[in-house]
């Protein structure tokens, strides 16, 4: 079984996610679906209108993609060229390229890093890695243990656009400056992109209702899991 699998069975046992899932589950039933259709438009929203160039991040947080196999798709390898390009017109103070992988296998960090490096990037170019992490929010949480101080200052959230609503979530929640950098030039919504924008928006739901439910009861523990 893949570490990846593994992580995520373990969320489907943990009472936590399963008082989260339940709570944000009745919000969508007793609201006819409404709720859910809220995050799906907000979900849509933010991957159409995020911009592709960041305004005045000093640090590119660059998000990794489950690659088996060390296989990159198409979504890890367009996040690698906008990071080539972003560098290229106006190279960051730092990037750091985040996600964990496999015991026997190159981290999604590593992959990033060997990506960029084969598209032109410098050898010397300010690039650290965070090789631990496993989902999003455990990469948004080790980044900002590995910038410590540079935490003040304005980071830019690289990633796909159906993720960017996921991230923005999380770095606001764990008290980020940031902003949005969309790895494609445009949304291009087809059967399989609405299926990926659903599955983001009930993630988003569950997670941003599961926030506020936590400090509604006062759940120390449910919170601390988000900070």
């Amino acid at each position: 079984m893949s570490s990846r699998l593994s992580h995520r069975l373990s969320l489907f046992g943990d009472r936590d996610v399963l008082h989260v899932a339940a709570v944000a589950s009745a919000a969508c039933v007793l609201s006819a679906g409404l709720v859910y259709v809220g995050y799906f438009v907000h979900v849509l929203r933010v991957a159409r209108n995020a911009p592709c160039q960041p305004e005045r991040g000093e640090c590119v947080l660059l998000f990794g993609k489950h690659a088996p196999g060390g296989r990159l798709d198409h979504d890890f390898e367009a996040r690698l060229d906008r990071a080539v390009s972003l560098w290229r017109e106006r190279p960051p103070a730092s990037v750091v390229l985040l996600g964990g992988g496999a015991d026997d296998e190159p981290t999604e960090a590593e992959l990033a890093r060997s990506g960029l490096l084969a598209r032109g990037l410098s050898a010397d170019a300010p690039l650290r890695l965070e090789a631990e992490s496993r989902d999003t929010l455990q990469n948004l949480r080790n980044a900002r243990a590995l910038l410590g101080e540079g935490m003040r200052s304005r980071v830019t959230l690289l990633s796909s656009r159906y993720h960017l609503a996921r991230c923005a979530l999380f770095a606001r929640q764990l008290g980020y400056d940031w902003e949005l950098c969309a790895a494609e030039p445009r949304l291009q919504l087809s059967p399989r992109m609405l299926l990926r924008l659903a599955g983001e928006a009930a993630y988003v739901c569950m997670s941003d209702i599961g926030a506020r439910w936590a400090r509604l009861i006062g759940n120390r523990r449910m919170l601390e899991r988000i900070r």
